[in-house]
């Protein structure tokens, strides 16, 4: 399994929403509001780095309400 956070930059009023829908997504294992210059964080999971970014592409930044996505990828080092 690979794992990456999403930081998502909502319009304002508008990360509650985002984050309700995107919760309802499958592979999303975790969804928090937060402060500071993201409104929403995102934990993911995928089989492999191609199905995580054809969730990410087809699925998560055509949720109404985003404006800009940061994909930040799990290592273990």
């Amino acid at each position: 399994m690979v794992q990456a956070y999403i930081l998502i930059q909502t319009e304002v009023g508008k990360a509650r929403e985002v984050a309700t829908t995107i919760g309802g997504i499958a592979g999303v294992v975790r969804v928090d509001a937060v402060t500071g210059p993201y409104d929403v964080v995102v934990l993911t999971e995928a089989h492999n780095v191609d199905e995580l970014g054809k969730m990410i592409v087809s699925k998560v930044q055509l949720v109404p309400g985003i404006t800009r996505t940061l994909t930040c990828s799990v290592v273990h080092l």
